[in-house]
């Protein structure tokens, strides 16, 4: 079994590291790599990997002068460990630093990495750090899907498109002209100002390159009102961005613009999940019908000194507020 401990440039040159890429944007080398380049600081940027004669595993991290943190920010749906979660314990004895913070992780991925992380010796507690929305589409076609929204969507919908005002179109493949429009209606909106738009309109431009794309765009008399950018890949639709200017939302292009993506992704690419992202919004329950939970995992090495103050910090929360772990028992 083998170890290795790769900067971003030296793991996108392993076909090894290569081979264990998820199917979705957020477990793909390209696209952390464009994270770090873009939002964060590639010179910091790095990746575990364990081999074995059965398989491969990925650990994509950042180095926070020797605290280990995820490769990721607010664009992360999620972040989780890569390929063969049986080399786990052999790629968490040999991280190199003392003190490690993962977040937001899916139950089942945060459950293998702690119990991973004890099982090499490290201290370690976990808890819930975010809501994850999602649909599944279980076969059924989007008429199927939209006869069980509740019905005050339902009417929006019905009486704002039967005006017939505003015009939707759904773009796959990248224009100037089509995300200049996204940037003004974004820059519209109630949203705050974007953390790296240079990073999204890259974002865009590579998975249009690949046919994953999928921007909507409203518009009232020629006039873009309406945005979204969303995904598709590994048979998920990802909603990433929505956006609509203030100044029209009686007309409700953003919820018109939703149903459209909604049909488009169910009926065109028969997706099997629609993933609405990190943040419990009340709205996202009239698209959605399950929750999520995320979780954060923390580890501490007991003979790291230097990090005991933290780890003295986070127990003592713990124990003024206690939380249950992936695997219930703290």
């Amino acid at each position: 079994m083998n170890v290795y401990h790769h900067s971003l440039k030296e793991a996108q040159a392993d076909p090894r590291a290569l081979s264990v890429a998820g199917a979705s944007p957020f477990e793909r080398l390209d696209w952390l790599a464009l994270l770090a380049d873009e939002c964060l600081d590639p010179a910091t940027a790095r990746f575990s990997v364990v081999t074995s004669d059965t398989g491969t595993a990925m650990l994509p991290w950042q180095d926070a002068d020797g605290h280990i943190e995820s490769l990721a920010n607010w664009y992360n749906f999620y972040i989780r460990p890569l390929g063969d979660p049986a080399l786990l314990p052999a790629l968490a004895k040999n991280l190199p630093h003392g003190r490690l913070t993962f977040a937001p992780m899916p139950e089942d991925d945060a459950t293998a990495l702690v119990k991973a992380l004890r099982s090499a010796g490290w201290i370690v507690l976990s808890d819930p750090c975010d809501t994850n929305h999602v649909l599944p589409i279980a076969g059924r076609s989007f008429a199927e899907y939209w006869a069980q929204r509740p019905g005050a969507l339902r009417e929006t919908v019905r009486r704002k498109g039967k005006k017939g005002g505003v015009a939707l179109r759904i773009v796959t493949e990248f224009s100037e002209a089509d995300w200049a429009a996204y940037e003004t209606v974004y820059k519209l909106s109630w949203k705050p100002g974007e953390g790296s738009p240079e990073f999204l309109r890259k974002w865009a431009l590579m998975d249009a390159a690949t046919g994953r794309l999928r921007l909507g765009i409203a518009e009232i008399s020629g006039q873009p009102v309406a945005a979204q950018f969303w995904t598709v890949e590994g048979g998920t639709a990802f909603i990433h961005k929505l956006a609509h200017d203030e100044n029209f939302r009686k007309q409700s292009p953003g919820t018109l613009l939703s149903a459209a993506l909604f049909e488009h992704v169910i009926d065109t690419d028969r997706v099997t999940l629609v993933d609405f992202g990190t943040g419990d919004d009340p709205y996202k329950r009239d698209w959605m019908e399950q929750a999520r939970t995320r979780w954060r995992v923390r580890a501490w090495r007991p003979l790291a000194m230097r990090h005991w103050p933290s780890l003295a910090r986070a127990f003592g929360r713990k124990v003024l507020r206690p939380l249950v772990s992936p695997n219930r028992d703290g």
